[in-house]
């Protein structure tokens, strides 16, 4: 069985034996995991083990009961903390409520009242560890938020952010089928209310619901639609049986439009993109879908306008490049070798299934090539590194005589680029520790020196400042900062004769009682003792 881990906090040592004694710890689920005899030193150490419970005196020296719980209430939200006291005072019980301490007792502690503060603790560690892991609560949640998973996939889908071979798992996961055999994108896209007309709704968002379930009526039944409201307009997103099907389709539309003008007093109209076979292939027909709305200053509003039937020239294939390039992008971003890798290779053998002309050969390259170079340009990378000083890559990417050639050439300077912005991320990772080490070497002897002062400075968070400093160092930053101090501290005592006061401000101990506690617990002996015992060594 797991034990819940609990911290004591007293600045008399007896009273951690006291308090050991008094219970079975294991039998009621609970272990001792550490000792501290102030709020400071309780802070490193809640920070080090991450405890469960903390239990601890009010009255100590450098950091009280009181101060040591509202901080660890605000870096540890499901932490708990028992505060005892040997002052029966309303002000500090009233206090303790405040800071959302769980139990506030009272010295001398009896043995039963404790057993019962622990069993309710417990109780209360255990109900929301039982809720974390509630299966039937997170399916309920995950129901729940489902619709708003499923709007967030189809606008995915739609921008052309999932990777092809993502978006079959990514539709099992929401519970959406997507068995086509053919798709099509469609907009309904409001212009206004119809001026002058009774009843008339105002409000745009609640005239884009109004339309939004006009449509999901009219379509319930017939079609296996979709729709999403999304940058103002209203998406749908429909599977057909059959490339025919998008002729009652586009009439479908056409009719929701009329009935919107005359139920919602909206003027709609309705842009249809082109038919495509492959769910990845939806964001180009969204993309055509967008560039019919914009045939309604020709055409008029209130009625569909499907492209393939307005701008015939426009259909040719669907760019099914596009994700392909944006995957290739993430892949060298995501500093993946082998993903990489896979990634060129499902686009060269692309390239070699598609019959297409030197002319969409070269247009293709050419936008490859354009997306690597805007990419390399926005992340500070060396292209002539990667390319070569002044050479055209557009010439060496066209004299490669196969896709397999091409994918090999490909390979090489993207795993290059990959490999350049690693490099860069580790010695950014590198430079942030080093400003913080820097930091601290200027201004140990400031008294206010925190892990919030220096995220403040480094413009960062104190999560991620603490995990890169500890894996970098091996330290917590706290830890590191006393360390130095300390080292500090004994240069001072052997090099200047100057009275222990003095050396504790001078290395940012405002409390030279602190600083000698501090000392004392990293070198095993006082300030004034260990100078003398040199001060004997050096005789």
């Amino acid at each position: 069985m797991s034990l819940y881990s609990v911290l004591l906090v007293d600045d008399e040592a007896e009273v951690f034996q006291v308090i050991m004694k008094k219970l079975d710890w294991e039998r009621m689920g609970f272990h001792i995991a550490g000792y501290a005899r102030n709020g400071v030193e309780a802070l490193e150490i809640a920070e080090e083990l991450q405890v469960d419970v903390v239990m601890t005196d009010i009255k100590m020296p450098y950091m009280d009961g009181l101060t040591l719980c509202k901080k660890l209430k605000e870096l540890y939200q499901s932490i708990k903390v028992i505060i005892f006291s040997g002052f029966d005072e309303f002000e500090y019980a009233k206090e303790a409520i405040k800071i959302e301490a769980e139990e506030y007792i009272l010295k001398p502690i009896n043995a039963s009242e404790l057993r019962e503060v622990f069993e309710r603790i417990k109780g209360n560690l255990d109900r929301e560890l039982d809720e974390k892991r509630n299966i039937d609560k997170l399916r309920e949640y995950y129901m729940e938020s489902l619709p708003v998973l499923q709007e967030n996939f189809y606008t995915s889908l739609i921008e052309g952010q999932i990777s092809p071979d993502e978006i079959q798992q990514h539709a099992k996961n929401y519970q959406i089928h997507l068995n086509g055999p053919f798709f099509v994108a469609a907009i309904l896209h409001i212009s206004s209310a119809a001026a002058g007309e009774e009843d008339v709704i105002s409000d745009a968002m609640l005239l884009s619901m109004s339309v939004k379930k006009l449509a999901e009526e009219q379509l319930a039944g017939k079609w296996d639609s979709k729709t999403v409201t999304y940058l103002g307009d209203i998406i749908v997103i429909t599977q057909l049986a059959d490339e025919e099907s998008i002729t009652p389709f586009t009439d479908r539309m056409d009719r929701i439009c009329k009935m919107a003008k005359r139920v919602c007093k909206a003027r709609v109209t309705a842009g249809i993109g082109h038919v495509c076979s492959r769910p990845e292939q939806l964001s180009a027909s969204y993309q055509g879908a967008k560039n019919a709305i914009s045939y309604r200053v020709l055409y008029g509003t209130t009625r569909a306008i499907n492209i393939a039937e307005t701008d015939p020239q426009e259909h040719g294939d669907i760019p099914w490049e596009e994700p392909y390039i944006r995957e290739i992008i993430k892949k060298i971003k995501m500093g993946e070798a082998n993903a990489l890798k896979a990634v060129i290779l499902q686009f060269t053998s692309q390239i070699s299934g598609k019959r297409m002309s030197l002319q969409k050969y070269r247009i293709l390259i050419m936008e490859l090539l354009t997306e690597i170079f805007r990419f390399g340009a926005n992340n500070q990378i060396n292209l002539d590194a990667i390319f070569g000083e002044n050479s055209d890559v557009y010439a060496q990417a066209m004299q490669l005589e196969s896709p397999e050639s091409l994918g090999a050439w490909l390979e090489d300077r993207c795993l290059k680029m990959q490999r350049q912005i690693l490099e860069e991320r580790r010695d950014t990772t590198k430079s942030f520790v080093t400003r913080a080490i820097e930091y601290v070497k200027e201004h140990y002897a400031d008294q206010d020196l925190s892990i919030e002062t220096i995220c403040h400075y480094l413009n960062v968070s104190a999560a991620h400042f603490s995990t890169v400093f500890k894996k970098e160092t091996g330290k917590t930053f706290i830890n590191y900062l006393t360390d130095y101090r300390m080292q500090e501290a004994l240069n001072l005592l052997l090099t200047e004769n100057e009275k222990t006061y003095i050396i504790a401000q001078k290395v940012g101990y405002l409390d030279p009682n602190y600083f000698s506690y501090v000392f004392k617990k990293q070198f095993g002996m006082s300030p004034s003792k260990y100078k003398s015992s040199r001060a004997a060594q050096d005789d």
